[in-house]
């Protein structure tokens, strides 16, 4: 007998026992469950067998680890499938990937017309059931024999190092160079689809061939593939790329490729945002600067942005000298603090800045709002004595609370630590802040994550990952320690006994960028924005011409409030519809009745006609609304 460890309990298996023997014994057979197995720290095969003392964590389709290995499986069926029907297609690679998975494959043309019969080989293939089986090959020899007359492989086999053993795995007739793990059967498969094909560089190289790309995803069961086409179909509707300029908020011109042109109606809601996070810093004690857009090159070498990021940088040449266009804003605020002296009395100082940023993205990864090379972020930087951290970490958590209330947004937190490679900052420092940043995240009581190698150049950080109203997961802001800007720029402060001491200094930015924030905004609310942000919050609609006086005199009753006045000639139902389309939250009809009673025939712009009544009343019920920063209608159906 050998006793193994699951969550910390004692469990007795016969010799020889494996983690698939393992997951039975516990009942783990669900389609969900029991995908893979961490064994001492090392992700593996449930065919991998036991020892004597081993600890085992199964990962089930709820675990990212579990969806990777879910997904990656998915992959070689989809390859299995494609080969069945197109045998002289070469295969490349098919990685996993954050929803789905795909495979890229050589000398290959197809469309979605196509889909239908690869679906249809993938699931003839899951009921075939073959067993996915790990194959260690002995020798770079022995892999290029099998994938010699594959000219991807091979270039794949003669870059891993020699060290690494090589694996493939074995399913059914098809047979391919992986390092897996596997699902034990694919019959966990339960619901498939394949979602599109494109075009794609090999090894994301334009000067390399062009290959297939065929992106697909799979399900333990077709509740959650329904769940997720629904979700898709959604995300759809609410896509800011489409609604953005459909909705006159901002377009994106060939001239400024990735610098968005922000439209007056998002202005109006851009305004909103600033002075709603304006009010927050100011009952917290912030104070708010402006810094140059523009610095010299000196500036970003001492910062250490020269050395770790001057290829996302924008640079100049004048008068001889070169400057940079500030890619962050923490130099300039650092050149702030410099400004004057600094009593420990003056500590927590909380600046804040809504500072323009530029960074060069590769033209193919700009979208929308969401990758772009010029935007504001939402900066503040705190400068803090030591025993002053967790206090400031906890207010932050609390102010994250808020703001993110106030748009329906859930989050969760992530810790992010030391990535590899170059960084800046000692290694006592480092281990100081993580340190700091994980105590504070636990007096906080939040549940959070740890993503090991995950933080920036120059210190560890707290993650904000936001959850909007489809459920989908966009990270979002940051809170970043540092202790290296205030050494680099030999920051100091004077302590209670007169002593020069260095500041500890947090970076915070809770939206990130304002132009990818307003666009989650677009798709968290589908463009039906709160009465508080709404650009259109009123229309005011004519029935005939002669009403018109009496329109324009309402609408300044409402001046305090974004009206307009359609006194157009089209129809009174076409202009309701353009309304309704253009997501105004209010749409007030005016005709013979109602210039008569001086009232207005309500009608909200989910279509719900609420009658006639008072302008006062509604004034005093919008205003009501509109201060509250309400989420809901101050009109809602009974």
């Amino acid at each position: 007998m050998i006793k193994v460890s699951v969550d910390g309990k004692k469990i007795d298996l016969e010799e020889g026992a494996s983690a698939f023997d393992l997951a039975h014994h516990l009942k783990l057979t669900a389609p969900d469950q029991a995908l893979g197995a961490s064994i001492n720290g090392t992700d593996r095969d449930l065919s991998t067998p036991l020892s004597d003392g081993d600890a085992v964590v199964f990962w089930s389709f709820n675990d990212p680890k579990g969806r990777e290995i879910f997904w990656h499986t998915s992959a070689h069926l989809l390859a299995q499938a494609v080969l069945r029907l197109w045998p002289e297609a070469k295969l490349t690679i098919g990685p996993p990937i954050q929803n789905g998975f795909y495979y890229d494959f050589a000398n290959l043309t197809v469309s979605e017309e196509d889909f239908d019969a690869i679906e249809k080989e993938m699931k003839k293939i899951v009921k075939e059931n073959p067993r996915p089986k790990r194959c260690e090959l002995k020798s770079r020899e022995e892999a290029l024999s099998h994938f010699g007359e594959n000219p991807y492989k091979s270039e794949l086999i003669q870059e891993i190092p020699k060290q690494e053993r090589l694996t493939a795995y074995q399913q059914g007739e098809f047979f391919d160079l992986c390092r897996g793990p596997h699902l034990s059967s694919l019959g966990k498969i339960k619901a498939l689809k394949l979602l599109k094909t494109s075009g794609a560089y090999w090894r994301g190289d334009a000067k390399r061939e062009m290959l297939t790309r065929i992106y697909g995803i799979t399900f333990p069961t077709k509740e959650q593939l329904d769940a997720y086409v629904h979700q898709v179909e959604e995300a759809k509707k609410r896509d800011h790329k489409i609604l953005g300029p459909a909705l006159d908020l901002y377009s994106i011109k060939e001239e400024a490729p990735g610098m968005p042109f922000i439209h007056p109606k998002g202005l109006y809601i851009w305004n909103q945002l600033i002075e709603y996070m304006r009010s927050l810093h100011r009952v917290r004690g912030y104070v708010e600067i402006k810094t140059p857009v523009m610095m010299t090159r000196e500036l970003w070498e001492r910062s250490g942005h020269w050395a770790n990021y001057r290829d996302n940088m924008y640079t100049s040449q004048i008068e001889e000298r070169v400057y940079a266009i500030k890619p962050m804003n923490c130099p300039g605020c650092m050149l702030y603090y410099k400004e004057g002296s600094h009593s420990y009395r003056q500590l927590p100082m909380r600046v804040a800045e809504f500072g323009h940023v530029h960074r060069y993205e590769a033209h193919g990864a700009l979208s929308g709002l969401f990758r772009v090379r010029g935007f504001h972020q939402d900066d503040a930087h705190i400068f803090m004595r030591p025993s002053q951290l967790q206090g400031e970490i906890s207010s932050l958590l609390s102010l994250c609370d808020e703001l993110y209330t106030a748009f329906g947004l859930s989050y969760r937190v992530e810790l992010s630590t030391r990535p590899e490679g170059k960084t800046i900052g000692s290694d006592e420092a480092w281990d100081f802040a993580t340190k700091a940043l994980k105590e504070a995240l636990e007096s906080s009581q939040r549940a959070f994550k740890i993503n090991e190698g995950d933080g920036a150049f120059y210190g560890p950080k707290i993650d904000i990952h936001l959850e909007d109203a489809l459920g989908r997961s966009w990270q979002c802001g940051t809170i970043q320690l540092d202790m290296a800007l205030p050494e680099r720029f030999d920051l100091e402060y004077t302590e209670e006994d007169g002593s020069r001491q260095r500041p500890i200094m947090i970076h915070r930015a809770l939206c990130g960028s304002l132009e990818r924030f307003l666009g989650q905004l677009i798709e968290h609310f589908a463009g039906k924005f709160p009465l508080w942000l709404s650009p259109r919050q009123v229309r005011i609609i004519t029935v005939a011409d002669r009403h018109a006086p009496y329109a324009h005199a309402l609408a300044q009753r409402l001046s305090n409030f974004e009206v307009e006045v359609d006194d157009s000639n089209e129809s009174v139902s076409k202009k309701i519809r353009s309304a309704q389309l253009m997501q105004v939250n209010y749409i007030l009809t005016v005709g013979d009745q109602e210039v008569e009673s001086g009232t207005v025939a309500l009608r909200t712009r989910d279509n719900v006609v609420h009658g006639t009544i008072s302008i006062e009343s509604f004034i005093e019920n919008i205003s009501i609304e509109r201060m509250m920063r309400s989420l809901t209608s101050a009109y809602v159906c009974s």
